[in-house]
């Protein structure tokens, strides 16, 4: 079925990999604000005489208005197209990492991580919008994956780069610094960027105000794949995340005792691995679309494992060999996460895409939000007892994979049904 070019398919090709590529650098740059904070939250804790619980709020705070926003910019994506919402989302999470770097108080500074969060929740999904109007669907699987690997390629850039500048010219320079990058993918998509390829343009749809609204909500939200898109998101995505995010320099530092250089080079390990991986599951999943399930799953179960082994390990520290394996099992959940839109996106028509990509989108920065939320005060409650607060991590998992196991099989009975129809379509459809 994913190898099957379907009528109407925009042909892809180099003009099409270079506009593609002008939005998913805007993803990248999103991405490098972002996960900047996963590399200075021990100096934002100095900077603003902060605990764990007011430290996570940053990313708590960041990570909510990204998931309220991901139904409302879906349909922003759907009705305005993506050239628009990228644009005013690299407004916004530009000025919101401006406003960072200067950031007098911690009030002030969760005030722009709010800001950050609202222009970076405007990123992906467009892109993944930008792709499917740009490339035939049976790349889908693959496009989704590299977009992932884009993102991921600016998670190391944060980590890599961001984090030296940090402890070589400080936080305002760092962060002031950073916020350039904005400015030049503005321009780049000002000038480059087109919705779709000539000839590709999407059929006019009628926009009646809250009415639109609650009928793309509803119809995305009652395919059962989109629901169950939203709970591979939820499973896979956040134990990689909160540990990129916030809590993975901390715990390797303050509760395995490495430095802070052995530390950022296993967080570089999640970001490498995260890349190989994704490269590997777009192209499984473009061959074996039944393979998508079994991965999601997989990847759950793996990153279970290893998280229960680390944090069982008796005596103080956990070996390197341990925590070499757990950060390179983490580098799957990026990837695996990427799986929910393969799910959504065939249940939803063209003219719904970005409202179902939105409500996957949701499910992975929700669990992402809960769990740094949890291991904060579990951290404050119990003295810093990281075994305890990351224990939070499989509450999650359960939850997640008791939705995915009770909607697989009314899923896998959809897609049959849309395989036959399309079939029998294809056979009266004259030539």
């Amino acid at each position: 079925m994913s190898n099957i070019t379907r009528p109407g398919d925009p042909p892809g090709g180099r003009r099409a990999a270079a506009v593609w590529g002008i939005g998913v650098s805007v993803y990248f740059v999103a991405v490098i604000f972002r996960t900047s904070l996963g590399v200075a939250g021990l100096d934002a804790a100095d900077r603003f005489h902060v605990n764990a619980s007011a430290l996570s709020t940053f990313s708590i705070l960041q990570l909510l208005v990204y998931a309220g926003m991901q139904i409302p910019v879906g349909l922003l994506v759907d009705r305005l197209g993506t050239k628009k919402v990228l644009a005013i989302g690299v407004v916004l999470f530009t000025a919101g990492q401006l406003g960072f770097a200067f950031s007098p108080t911690y009030g002030t500074a969760l005030a722009s991580r709010a800001l950050l969060g609202c222009g970076d929740a405007m990123t992906f999904i467009s892109v993944l919008r930008l792709g499917s109007r740009w490339f035939p669907a049976r790349r889908g699987p693959l496009v989704a994956q590299l977009a992932g690997l884009a993102g991921m390629a600016g998670n190391l850039v944060s980590t890599l780069l961001l984090a030296r500048l940090l402890h070589g010219i400080g936080w305002t320079s760092a962060f002031a610094g950073s916020a350039l990058a904005g400015v030049v993918v503005l321009v780049l998509l000002l000038l480059f960027l087109k919705d779709h390829p000539e000839g590709h343009e999407p059929e006019p749809f009628p926009h009646q105000g809250a009415t639109y609204v609650r009928r793309q909500i509803t119809a995305s939200w009652r395919e059962p794949g989109t629901r169950l898109g939203l709970w591979v998101h939820f499973t896979t995505q956040f134990p990689a995340m909160v540990f990129l995010l916030l809590w993975g320099m901390p715990f390797l530092v303050e509760a395995q005792g490495l430095t802070r250089a052995t530390a950022g080079e296993l967080l570089t390990l999640v970001v490498l691995s995260n890349m190989a991986v994704g490269l590997v599951y777009g192209q499984v999943v473009a061959r074996h679309h039944e393979a998508r399930l079994p991965l999601a799953l997989g990847t759950v179960g793996a990153t279970a494992l290893l998280w229960a082994t680390t944090l069982a390990y008796p005596g103080d520290h956990a070996p390197m060999w341990l925590l070499i394996t757990l950060c390179a099992v983490l580098g799957a959940c990026g990837p695996a996460s990427m799986l929910g839109f393969d799910f959504a996106r065939p249940a939803n028509p063209p003219e719904r895409q970005g409202t179902a990509s939105g409500i996957t989108n949701m499910g992975g920065f929700v669990a992402s939000m809960t769990t740094l939320f949890a291991v904060g005060v579990l951290l404050d409650a119990t003295d810093d007892d990281y075994r305890i607060a990351f224990s939070s991590v499989f509450v999650l998992q359960a939850l997640g994979v008791s939705q995915i196991l009770r909607l697989r099989s009314r899923v896998a009975r959809r897609e049959k049904e849309r395989l036959v129809a399309s079939r029998v379509s294809s056979v009266h459809v004259p030539a």
